[in-house]
């Protein structure tokens, strides 16, 4: 991952890295205001030694008092100068949590001793500050004090009294606010980076084509208008996503100069990666350049092209194959001008086989003598095998593989379904792509008894649909086999 891409994920997972960052904040926030205020009051210490009236002996006393000052800074943190300050003060606490309480520090090569006391009472730290330097100083003249009763060869003053504490030192809100928004932010960042490393989703071009062995003949955009009517007005749409079904068309008429495909099986490996749209839309596509199209409903187990083009759809694929009805007479026109539909037609009870029988192979067959292309919506390679039968009647299939959904063992397990009954492989789609950025949109349709966002009352999708005005966001990747024949028909 160079940097482009780093930056690219960090974008895409801005919301998680946002979340992460506010959720270390309030976090820190509470910390914070749960932590009890502890105020800290200090005192200074001065300590001195008898020396006499020659410089030797003043050096003497000045080395004997810094010697005395790291021993003396043990015996401030010591139990038994609490024990001292708890009876003076008569204090409802052990001399170990007192202790524990007090900091005692020296400054190099001086003779002084800062001493630091917190409590959750800003007055009883100083008092406590104080009370314990009195104490200490008394202590050092016993301990100093000869038997015989002579001065002291060293002695400790009290420099500085402490005061009362205006503001607590604990907690450090401003430390707290940082480090929780710095530890949320790092976190936010790892799950990007993480869940990144983890996702086994397809979001590159390169690995559909080396997944699939095939080029990628389109990139259809994401669009939420689609949800609501999935087929394409083109004689009235020159928005971003009827330019890529343009130019999925103009691939497609190159795919095979000398021998292009006419009979054209679309569909994907799992459900909802927008493959009944993208098969209607390549077929008005289609019919917007001149052509005649026939779109046939393979899914004879969850159909739904009648409902997407307003025709019936009791008559069709399968009352045909059965000898119930010719096909003159399931045939239907739709509302696009030289788009003919042939609905799947009663659900049979045995789909596989009927698909498989030799009618179908000949029923195809006719198809193609009357019309200039047939798509053929199937059903998804993983869950039934319905697609691999159609696929072998056909002169191919286009795979579906929708952006940040379908997995890579998913795309492989279906190629190889295919590539297990000889189906040709025209080529690979990627459907619902980002308008911008590498984020994943929920665009779902229903598919084999999972309900629709509608009825489940979810959530819309919020992505953005590109002005007319725009130009279309990616280029249509060839054919790897055939990049050098250029496309010559105008979108």
């Amino acid at each position: 991952m160079n940097l482009r891409d780093f930056v690219k994920l960090l974008r895409a997972g801005w919301i998680t890295i946002v979340a992460a960052t506010v959720a270390g904040l309030l976090a820190a926030i509470a910390l914070t205001m749960l932590t009890t205020p502890l105020y800290q009051a200090s005192t200074r210490l001065f300590v001195s030694a008898t020396s006499g009236a020659s410089l030797s002996d003043i050096y003497q006393g000045n080395r004997l008092s810094q010697e005395r000052v790291v021993s003396y800074t043990q015996l401030l943190m010591g139990e038994t100068l609490a024990q001292r300050t708890i009876d003076k003060l008569g204090l409802d606490t052990s001399a170990g949590a007192l202790s524990s309480n007090v900091k005692a520090t020296a400054k190099p090569d001086t003779v002084l001793i800062d001493v630091a006391v917190v409590d959750e009472s800003p007055v009883r730290a100083r008092d406590i500050a104080n009370a314990l330097s009195d104490e200490f100083v008394a202590m050092v003249r016993e301990l100093e004090t000869p038997e015989d009763g002579s001065n002291p060869d060293s002695r400790v003053v009290v420099e500085q009294r402490a005061s009362i504490p205006l503001k607590p030192v604990v907690p450090h809100t401003t430390r707290n606010l940082a480090g929780g928004v710095a530890l949320g932010l790092i976190f936010g960042v790892g799950i990007v980076v993480l869940r990144d490393v983890l996702d086994n989703t397809i979001k590159d071009s390169a690995v559909l084509e080396e997944i699939t062995g095939v080029g990628v003949v389109g990139s259809v955009p994401l669009d939420k208008e689609r949800r609501k009517q999935p087929a394409i007005s083109f004689e009235q749409d020159n928005s971003v996503i009827a330019e890529a079904f343009r130019k999925m068309r103009t691939n497609l008429q190159f795919l095979a100069v000398d021998n292009p495909p006419r009979v054209i099986v679309v569909t994907s490996s799992v459900p909802s990666e927008g493959k009944s749209t993208t098969a209607i839309n390549i077929a008005l596509a289609l019919a917007e350049a001149d052509h005649s199209v026939v779109i046939v409903d393979g899914d004879m187990r969850r159909p739904t092209l009648h409902k997407t083009l307003d025709v019936i759809g009791a008559v069709g694929f399968s009352t045909v194959l059965s000898g119930r009805a010719s096909l003159e007479e399931s045939l239907q026109k739709t509302r696009f001008p030289k788009l003919t539909v042939l609905t799947s037609g009663a659900i049979p009870p045995n789909p596989s086989e009927l698909l498989g029988s030799l009618a179908a192979r000949k029923l195809l067959a006719e198809l193609r003598s009357k019309f200039d292309y047939v798509i053929v919506d199937s059903t998804p390679l993983l869950a039934v095998t319905d697609a691999a039968i159609l696929a072998v009647a056909a002169d191919g299939v286009l795979m579906m593989a929708r952006f940040g959904h379908t997995t890579r063992d998913q795309t492989a397990h279906a190629v190889s379904a295919l590539r297990s009954v000889g189906a040709p492989l025209l080529g690979a789609v990627f459907t619902m792509m980002p308008a911008k950025g590498t984020a994943s949109y929920n665009y779902n349709y229903a598919y084999y008894g999972e309900e629709s966002p509608q009825r489940r009352g979810g959530s819309k999708s919020h992505a953005r649909v590109p002005h007319r005005s725009e130009a279309p966001a990616q280029s249509v990747r060839e054919p790897r086999l055939h990049r050098r024949q250029k496309p010559q028909e105008s979108a």
